[in-house]
């Protein structure tokens, strides 16, 4: 079998903790699918502007290997793992993803998408029109997923919180807020999670190398984003070595918010 990809998909998310979990049930991760040239993909493309959505067939490439258990992102009683073919893992024998994307525009060989659960630079394989009559199945049985519990939050950015991601976002073009809101949103008192530590009320979230505090109103349901400081130590920040190359951005960001270094 010989499977080229028809294009590329470009966006923000470049590591994988980037990503919301399904990427339909958020709205915010836009991006675009840029078909190659020089194959007639512009006549392929014709009559697919009348659609609202599109299932996305692409590649998984940052994965390698594949496991047959996984766990659940969101826990169900008594299940500590399910089978690979019963979950949307993306470790999977054939790295082949599929996803349902918000179709917003097409220009040309760009296909402008949202809500969409895809890496940067993700190989693209295929593109079909979501058909409501034939892809929707709403009474569908979904095994262990019925018996998810679920926990959904409100998450609320205060002054402080807000004024750091927007400097953030200015210099790097990170979105920490988004980022915030979608791991938060649900779950937010899963300790599994490995860029995530809860002690009490009051918990850290990584985001590359920077850390977000928070604060949980379990009463409330309410997820508070207090403050975003530098996961770097002062002894790391003075030290050469700059592993991933973002030492300037903090040092820049701890003296624009008068913070010891």
């Amino acid at each position: 079998m010989e499977v080229s990809p028809i294009g590329t998909f470009f966006g923000d998310a470049v590591y994988k903790y980037d990503l919301p979990r399904q990427g339909s049930l958020f709205a915010g991760h836009s991006g675009r699918i840029e078909l190659l040239p020089g194959k007639n993909f512009e006549t392929a493309l014709r009559n697919l502007d009348g659609f609202e959505r599109i299932w996305v067939i692409f590649q998984f490439h940052e994965n390698e290997g594949w496991r047959p258990t996984t766990r659940p992102p969101v826990a169900s009683p008594g299940i500590n793992r399910v089978g690979i073919f019963a979950s949307r893992s993306p470790y999977r024998p054939n790295p082949i993803g599929l996803s349902c994307l918000k179709l917003l525009r097409i220009e040309g060989l760009t296909i402008y998408v949202d809500e969409s659960d895809l890496l940067n630079r993700t190989p693209v394989l295929d593109i079909k029109p979501y058909i409501p009559l034939a892809d929707s199945f709403p009474n569908a049985k979904a095994g262990w997923v019925e018996t998810q519990e679920i926990s959904s939050w409100s998450v609320i950015s205060e002054p402080l919180f807000l004024e750091k991601s927007s400097w953030i976002y200015n210099q790097l073009k990170w979105d920490l807020k988004t980022f915030a809101t979608l791991q938060l949103s649900r779950n937010p008192e899963d300790a599994t999670r490995c860029r995530l530590v809860l002690n009490g009320e009051y918990g850290v979230l990584s985001y590359r190398t920077f850390r977000i505090d928070f604060y949980l109103n379990r009463t409330t349901q309410k997820v508070y984003l207090q403050n975003i400081r530098s996961g770097y130590t002062s002894e790391e920040l003075q030290s050469s070595d700059d592993k991933y190359g973002d030492k300037a951005v903090h040092l820049a960001f701890k003296n624009f918010w008068n913070e010891n270094v």
